[in-house]
């Protein structure tokens, strides 16, 4: 039986602020996934980077489940940053006399510590991308860097030694086959879970009143990280098209800046706004805390996510669970929780024109859009976190066992 579970999170603390800095799907996944499994009995503790500069260290959040902060030497040296990071894991489990079953990486950046935690510790290792570094590059930005030589390098060389690798969805799991010659018989499948207690459908004046959205025309919500990436700039192109026909329909963008090019871009787009003079239509709101999402879905008529690349589309899946219709790119982990033509629409390239097309079908016909909000809400319940704790159970059992 699984008693302890280690999960590595270096790029990024779970209990950030999801849309602020580097915090994003990936935060709202290790949490989840923590709290899910410390409710099954599981204790965890999630490793990561002190971000902090007072110093945060151990932070009890849940009855089994911890975060601890582990201090690291300055940008620069990855293989620095790797030693001083299993060292800080070794040196609090070693205090603590924490033995675990099964460590498991979360994003490229924790991969090496936990081949070499793996290793030291003499346990199984798992690990999970969330994004990949190839699939990035194939449809990136023209302006947008790709990824590192030194991240495709590590996770190559992570695929092949990890005892199990963790797709989101049917089309990582291609990726990695793809772009990676990942081992099939390594390769596992668990999607994330949406917290149905806080993501369902809700009465959409209650929820702009208490954004501060007046009026009831048609409102578009883009919500995510501030990057190239993530296609703000298709999004607010889009809507420009769609606010042509629909002078009352707003546009609400809920996250803020990440990663070296994030303040470079929220300039771009709030120039972009301006000069679709949109200024007094586009609305940017600054991160909300998790459980404050719900409200800006339910206040939304369509949610745009028009990304580049995503894994699995957190947003999309939180999105549908609140009865919301989804306008996404027709990539990754999106073309599988969106359900074209039954609870949204998918979207070839990221020509602004075709998510404008779609997002105004739906803001047209009224019948359409109840239809895709039920349907949206019903699809919703393929990702709950009590199934994805059961697939871990029995996924990490396997790995001990084989181990033994």
């Amino acid at each position: 039986m699984i008693q302890r579970v280690a999960y590595l999170s270096v790029h990024t603390c779970p209990l950030a602020r999801p849309g602020s800095g580097d915090a994003g799907g990936m935060n709202v996944y290790v949490d989840g996934l923590a709290r899910i499994m410390a409710a099954r009995g599981v204790q965890v503790e999630v490793f990561t980077r002190q971000a902090d500069p007072d110093g945060v260290g151990v932070v009890e959040v849940a009855d089994g489940y911890r975060v601890v902060h582990i201090d690291l030497p300055p940008p620069g040296d990855p293989y620095a940053t790797v030693n001083r990071f299993v060292e800080g894991v070794l040196d609090w489990s070693g205090a603590a006399g924490a033995r675990y079953d099964v460590v498991h990486s979360h994003y490229w950046l924790s991969g090496w510590p936990g081949l070499v935690l793996g290793d030291r510790l003499g346990v199984p290792f798992a690990v999970s991308f969330h994004t990949l570094g190839r699939v990035k590059n194939l449809n990136r930005r023209h302006d947008d860097p790709p990824a590192s030589l030194l991240r495709i390098a590590t996770e190559e060389d992570v695929i092949a030694r990890a005892g199990c690798v963790v797709a989101s969805t049917p089309a990582e799991a291609a990726e990695l086959l793809e772009h990676y010659r990942a081992d099939p018989e390594r390769l596992c499948m668990s999607p994330p879970g949406v917290d149905h207690r806080l993501f369902h459908p809700g009465d959409r004046r209650t929820a702009r009143a208490s954004l501060g959205i007046a009026g009831t025309g048609p409102l578009v919500l883009f919500a995510g990280r501030v990057q190239p990436l993530k296609g703000l700039d298709v999004a607010v192109e889009a809507f420009a098209r769609v606010a042509a026909s629909h002078p009352d329909a707003l546009m609400l963008v809920v996250g803020g800046a990440s990663g070296e090019r994030g303040p470079a871009e929220v300039a771009a787009m709030l120039d972009l706004v301006a000069e679709r003079g949109l200024a007094e239509r586009v609305r940017f709101s600054p991160p909300m805390p998790h459980d404050h999402l719900p409200a800006a879905y339910r206040a939304a008529d369509v949610v745009v996510a028009p990304s580049r690349s995503e894994s699995f589309g957190l947003v999309a899946a939180e999105a549908q669970a609140c009865g919301v219709p989804v306008v996404a790119s027709r990539v990754g982990g999106l073309a599988h929780i969106v359900e074209d033509g039954a609870t949204g629409f998918l979207v070839d390239g990221w020509d602004p024109a075709g998510y404008a097309a779609a997002i105004g079908r739906i803001l047209a016909d009224p019948a359409l859009a109840a239809s895709m909000a039920a349907a949206a809400e019903e699809r919703s319940a393929r990702f709950s976190w009590s199934a994805t704790a059961d697939r871990f159970l029995s996924l990490y059992e396997g790995m001990a066992a084989g181990a033994r």
